[in-house]
């Protein structure tokens, strides 16, 4: 597992930053700013990363 690499508790294993499925955050989180990156075997949150631009 390399340092970017994100861990799924629930499959137990390593899923690559490509590899996550990116969806729309929950909350009141702005979707052009934030995005939440889930495991692509079971669906599960992993982290939520910014991607907007920084002023």
């Amino acid at each position: 597992m390399s340092e970017d690499d994100l861990y799924c508790e629930t499959c137990e294993r390593a899923v690559t930053r490509t590899g996550a499925t990116r969806t729309a955050t929950y909350g009141d989180l702005d979707t052009d700013t934030w995005q939440t990156l889930c495991c692509p075997d079971c669906g599960s949150r992993l982290k939520t990363v910014f991607v907007g631009d920084e002023p």
